[in-house]
């Protein structure tokens, strides 16, 4: 007859262990995903500000500034965005905002803003 180690009162610890410590984990893993999501927003503001203002500058633009600006984003980010515009003798200034998204329901987390000022330049005739 074989001699059995260990003790019968531990079977199941770890498991319980780990149930334990399974919502700190995914509380973690929700806020790094949720921080991720934040900075693309806000690298994204960047670039949609960035376009529009370019756009704002020209003489004779083909498309509007906040069509360029939300084209220049992604599309799931665009949907959201503002852009205002204000025009100076010598250069443009636009706003872009967009509101970050949350992966958190009823969560308001505010929104982004960036400034661009671009100076105003003349299309050359091809």
């Amino acid at each position: 007859m074989g001699v059995r180690t260990g003790r019968r009162g531990d079977r199941g610890q770890t498991v319980v262990e780990f149930i334990g410590m399974l919502p700190v984990l995914i509380l973690v893993g929700l806020a790094l995903v949720q921080f991720g999501i934040a900075a693309y927003a806000i690298q994204q503001t960047g670039t949609g500000a960035r376009a529009a203002a370019r756009t704002a500058g020209l003489d004779e633009p083909e498309i509007g500034y906040a069509e360029a600006g939300k084209a220049a984003m992604s599309g799931w980010i665009a949907d959201g965005a503002a852009f205002t515009e204000r025009a100076g003798p010598d250069g443009v200034t636009v706003t872009a905002r967009v509101p970050i998204p949350s992966i958190i329901p009823f969560v308001d987390l505010g929104a982004t803003s960036k400034t661009v000022t671009m100076p105003r330049t003349k299309e050359s005739a091809p």
